[in-house]
């Protein structure tokens, strides 16, 4: 049988304070190649990126070595001139894996808001023909969000929209606005992801025309982790990332 490449993308900016911690906790032995792709960085991202590459046991920068070395993770560094925005980021994240011959591909934030731990089970569930995406739920009970410090009004507006894109499309999903997720080759090869917004509602653009497509969409749950050095849009970037959530939604009912 032919072996399943894994790749897991980091979309990255500004990561430096948790890049380290994020990798470390990412089980190796699960995947064959991560990448890193920096949307121009203030910080010192991509410096710190190599510097842990060039630590780390595993990891390798050398795709002779990688080849050579079934125990290797292959890392590759990619770095945008200038800034493409989030949903950007993710599109050269996505190209990249595809050209590199991945069959799974998981997302991981490097912010360390995402529990990267939990890569093997995201992994599993598409590898053994379970689901074709699968989707990290934070939102397991309003005590246990808000606990985890996700701010109220975030709360909130996620379980209103989340509601009102589930009765669009006839889900039942936990979460839509998670940016831990993981999609099957063939997913990918079957939208046009490169059409969509270079903003945040790229990602809500994914998940409806993954809908359309009829492909079976998993959830697992995953730790709320809010703090300091985590990643979030401010309140006028996500009442903007709201409206336009809401306008996907009706086009996605006027599209049916």
């Amino acid at each position: 049988m032919k072996k399943i490449k894994t790749i897991v993308i980091m979309p990255a900016y500004n990561a430096e304070a948790t890049l380290e911690k994020t990798i470390s906790d990412i089980p190796m032995k699960h995947i064959d190649e991560l990448i890193l792709v920096d949307d121009a960085s203030k910080d010192k991202t991509v410096e710190i990126a190599k510097s842990i590459c060039r630590l780390h046991p595993i990891l390798t920068m050398s795709n002779e070595e990688y080849l050579n070395n079934k125990e290797k993770v292959l890392f590759t560094i990619f770095q945008h001139e200038k800034n493409k925005g989030y949903g950007g980021n993710q599109k050269s994240c996505y190209r990249l894996a595809l050209e590199h011959g991945a069959d799974i591909v998981v997302m991981i934030h490097p912010d360390y808001q995402y529990d990267p731990k939990l890569v093997k089970y995201f992994v599993e569930f598409i590898r053994d023909g379970y689901f074709s995406v699968i989707l990290g739920s934070r939102i397991r009970s309003r005590k246990e969000a808000i606990s985890g410090g996700m701010p109220y009004y975030k709360y909130y507006a996620n379980r209103m929209l989340s509601f009102i894109e589930n009765l669009a499309t006839g889900m039942a999903l936990s979460e839509w606005h998670t940016g831990m997720r993981a999609y099957s080759k063939e997913v990918l090869n079957s939208i046009d992801f490169n059409s969509f917004s270079n903003d945040f509602v790229f990602d809500t653009q994914v998940l409806f025309a993954i809908v359309k497509k009829g492909y079976f969409i998993g959830d697992i749950p995953v730790p709320v982790r809010y703090f300091k050095e985590a990643s979030s849009i401010n309140l006028s970037r996500s009442i903007k990332y709201g409206i336009l959530t809401v306008w996907e939604t009706v086009k996605f009912i006027i599209s049916k």
